[in-house]
């Protein structure tokens, strides 16, 4: 009997009359406008581009005529080619629209940074792509209407494959409201459980492949969660282990390469940020006489950008127009520097780059005390003529000017909630070592208009200690104007104490804008640091 069930599972596994498909996806996510390979903040080459990934994928078709493209969202912004565009010549198409199209993605998932630039940008771009843009967990405020398209199924080779986009719900919590005014995002593990059994029941799918603006949400060693998060942000774990019907997932919004990571049978994977990677998923599936097709194998890979990678002639073309100018803005003279300043090391002391974004916010705020963070530890500002290129290359993001009125306890929680990027304390450990990876650096604000120390060797929560505001013990019911970014006043990074605080002040300008706009009007760069805050109790 043993040895004919045996045989029995061994007959039926080998099938020989059954047909047979193999189904490749290709893969890109936060691309963030880089269209060419260069960075413009240096104005040197760097290993990325989707004028790069487009050799990828048009040889990756030789093979595989009818694979599948598609993108995971945050496209167009991120470089100043994307900024120039946006905000200064919003005539013509967008660039990585063109470029998009060109390649003939099958869909896009909108991501939060879609939003940066307004819905007028975010729709006239949408517009002018040739595929749809995807979002199922994103609706028309009040009603049960989905925004955008939720899914998009595509046949190939006779298998029905359903494309599935969920967008990250956290957009609230960093955006300026008038730039998703009558949208609502949804919980997206609950809208999955909503949409996988309409694909597979109604649309008769073979395959779901969900493609999300949204990453893993914890530290699968460990379990812990990933710090920094807002409520829902990240929600690829929990998918696979509560939603039935997902084959695969297509990740995004986390700036990580993951190559191929198994949970509860359904395949994740990630392409890394800035058009540096393509991710590539391959379906093995089997059908007998008319009965569905079966998944019966799946893998997935990271491929990376090289420089032996060939930028593509068609996609350069292209955008050479938005190329031209952009680098025409950046290279504008706008003032002058005594001295070479940077940023190196602006984590762990106060330098003169990061004293001008302060002298800036204070001035157009109207501010007692400014927060700022180090966006880009390479910035830097050349003796002698300074460009936009070079301010620019100081504030990375498309962040607004908010002036909060704030008691000394929600000043000193904030800047108690940064030092957190340092971990526990260990001693004999340097300040490289006590740094805690899983926190963005970008999320490390640190303050001028009053001095602290930030002294490692106390437990969280009580790591500010010296805080002074005019030479004074600042009393923590002294209510003071204090100058930040919209992103921080949303939450983002979780900066919770923010919540509910008055608002005395709100710019419409970006702080990139601030910045140049100061340095053009004051003509010199101040050379000079202060050092109102230093780090103790660590080498």
């Amino acid at each position: 009997m043993i040895v004919l069930l045996a045989c029995a599972v061994i007959s039926a596994g080998q099938q020989p009359n059954a047909k047979r498909a193999h189904i490749v996806i290709l893969s890109t996510t936060d691309m963030h406008g880089r269209v060419f390979p260069i960075d413009y903040y240096t104005n040197k080459y760097d290993n990325v581009g989707i004028a790069k990934v487009a050799t990828m994928v048009k040889e990756a078709r030789k093979n595989d005529p009818d694979l599948l493209l598609v993108d995971s969202g945050d496209t167009i912004q991120g470089t100043p080619l994307e900024y120039f565009h946006n905000k200064r010549n919003n005539t013509p198409p967008d660039p990585m629209m063109l470029a998009m199209n060109a390649l003939k993605y099958d869909s896009m998932t909108v991501g939060n940074h879609e939003y940066n630039f307004g819905l007028q940008v975010l729709n006239k771009a949408r517009g002018e792509a040739k595929f749809p843009s995807l979002s199922a967990n994103t609706y028309d405020a009040g009603t049960a209407n989905t925004h955008y398209k939720p899914y998009l199924v595509k046949e190939v080779q006779g298998v029905r494959i359903g494309i599935l986009g969920l967008t990250t719900p956290g957009i609230p919590n960093w955006e300026n409201k008038p730039n998703y005014e009558g949208l609502e995002f949804h919980e997206t593990v609950s809208e999955a459980k909503k949409w996988v059994p309409i694909l597979r029941d109604k649309e008769k799918v073979d395959v779901v492949v969900i493609a999300m603006h949204m990453g893993i949400e914890e530290d699968l060693r460990t379990g812990i969660p990933s710090p920094s998060q807002v409520p829902n942000e990240n929600a690829a774990i929990a998918i696979a282990r509560q939603v039935p019907g997902v084959d695969v997932i297509l990740m995004g919004h986390t700036h990580r390469p993951i190559n191929d990571v198994m949970v509860n049978g359904v395949l994740l994977s990630q392409a890394n940020r800035w058009a540096s990677h393509v991710a590539r998923v391959d379906l093995y599936l089997e059908r007998s006489s008319a009965e569905r097709w079966n998944l019966i194998g799946k893998s997935s890979a990271i491929i990376p950008v090289t420089e032996k990678t060939e930028i593509d002639p068609e996609i350069a073309k292209l955008g050479e127009p938005y190329d031209k100018e952009t680098q025409a803005w950046l290279g504008r003279a706008i003032g002058e520097s005594t001295e070479e300043l940077t940023s190196r090391g602006c984590r762990f002391h106060d330098t003169a780059i990061i004293d001008l974004i302060q002298r800036v916010q204070l001035e157009a705020g109207k501010a007692d005390v400014s927060l700022a963070a180090c966006f880009n530890p390479s910035a830097r500002i050349p003796k002698g003529s300074v460009t936009v290129r070079d301010i620019a290359g100081l504030y990375e993001y498309e962040n607004t000017l908010v002036t909060l009125e704030l008691t000394g306890q929600q000043l000193k929680d904030a800047l108690e909630h940064s030092a957190r990027y340092f971990k526990e304390y260990q001693p004999g450990k340097s300040l490289n070592d006590l740094v805690d990876n899983r926190i963005p650096g970008y999320n490390f604000d640190v303050a001028q208009g009053v001095t602290y120390d930030i002294d490692l060797t106390k437990p969280f929560g009580q790591r500010i200690v010296s805080l002074k505001f005019k030479g004074q013990p600042l009393s923590m019911k002294q209510k003071l104007r204090v100058v930040t970014n919209n992103y921080r006043v949303n939450g983002g990074g979780g900066f919770t104490m923010y919540k509910d605080a008055p608002v005395v002040y709100r710019s419409s300008a970006e702080v990139r804008e601030l910045i140049i706009d100061w340095v053009e009007k004051n003509k010199t760069v101040p050379p000079q640091t202060d050092n109102n805050w230093r780090i103790i109790g660590a080498q």
